[in-house]
């Protein structure tokens, strides 16, 4: 392998994006939703990628049930596979290594649906992981953290290999806010922001090492998937047959060559609509608001419509999201308790 081996993009887009309903739904989750953009998420993602050194066309692992968005909404070139079931991070990832085994690129895993606002730091943070590929090291990109977040897991780093770039000591579970305020005073601790960069073949020897049985179950999956031009298709009972299971959980955890580049980019993974909040333009008071929406007398409230004209007068710290069909009203603050309402209707008609 060379010094600088040609990076292959690895969108994952198989996400349903719930924590954002009622305007993100399972038949179109947010990363095919303009939210802070005129663009998609997943076309800002894609927008990501212009200008990125020594880099080719990149691999979509998606949803089969989202074939339609990503044509709709791709670029020529793609590759593209459809995943009949979801089966979490280390099998997507792997169906997109066994891909790209033969040319053996670089590999840079992104999600679909994250917000990135300073690019040339992100492929700073690119370029200064690049040598240690070609070493057979897994590397992450570590968000230098600037709030004591709960809802992120954490990287502690470890010995600066080369510049930039430090060995991972441990992985930490999301923390409570004691652990975590701890953490931002003591430094050397960053946000896991689930994007990588390694080669095809080194993460598959790490999978067969720690998780072989994924492994057996996404080959078989491969060998028996059927392509036509760019779109492949896994075969859908050997894809389900693999355990489910996350890259962390599978690999990186266990791996002893793993590096982290701690990095500043302007990130946010929009996990929720208290983060969409943070992104968004604001009006004098503080208002947040998109399509056909109003506030009087108001501050600090997220007011957005895809529907009916919505006005909220004489309130404050509010989220009020409107689509054709649902509304949702809570507290700025509490957006993680859009869960509650995607669980009672899921009891009430058997779909989010």
């Amino acid at each position: 392998m060379t010094e600088r081996p040609s990076i292959t993009p690895v969108i994952l887009s198989g996400g349903s994006g719930t924590r954002l309903w009622p305007v993100s739904r399972n038949e179109r989750p947010k990363q095919f939703i303009a939210l802070t953009a005129a663009q998609t998420m997943f076309e800002l993602t894609l927008a990501r990628l212009d200008g990125l050194a020594d880099a080719t066309a990149p691999v979509i692992v998606a949803n089969a049930a989202h074939a339609e968005l990503i044509a709709q909404q791709g670029r020529p070139g793609m590759t593209i596979i459809l995943e009949p079931a979801a089966r979490n991070t280390a099998p997507a990832i792997a169906l997109a290594a066994i891909a790209l085994e033969a040319q053996d690129n670089a590999m840079l895993v992104m999600p679909s649906d994250h917000v990135v606002t300073d690019v040339p730091a992100f492929h700073a943070a690119i370029e200064r992981a690049r040598p240690l590929v070609a070493d057979g090291w897994l590397v992450t990109f570590g968000i230098e953290p600037d709030a004591p977040e709960t809802g992120f897991g954490y990287i502690a780093l470890g010995d600066e290999l080369t510049q930039g770039v430090h060995k991972v000591a441990r992985f930490i579970e999301k923390p409570d806010l004691e652990r975590a305020t701890a953490m931002l005073a003591q430094g050397g601790h960053v946000w896991n922001a689930g994007i990588f960069l390694f080669s095809a073949r080194a993460f598959l020897e790490a999978l067969a090492a720690h998780r072989p049985d994924i492994l057996a179950a996404v080959r078989e999956a491969m060998e028996k998937g059927t392509r036509e031009g760019g779109t492949i298709r896994p075969d859908a009972a050997a894809f389900t047959a693999s355990p489910s299971d996350s890259i962390d959980y599978a690999v990186m955890e266990h791996s002893d060559k793993v590096a982290c580049v701690p990095v500043s980019m302007g990130w946010s993974d929009v996990g929720s609509w208290d983060a969409l909040y943070a992104l968004a333009a604001k009006d004098a008071a503080g208002n947040a608001l998109h399509g056909a929406s109003h506030a009087i007398d108001a501050s600090g409230c997220l007011i957005r419509s895809d529907g009916p004209a919505v006005t909220v007068v004489g309130a404050s710290d509010l989220i009020v999201i409107a689509t054709g069909d649902e509304v949702l009203v809570l507290p700025r603050g509490h957006s993680q308790d859009v869960r509650k309402a995607v669980a009672a209707l899921a009891e009430r008609s058997g779909k989010p």
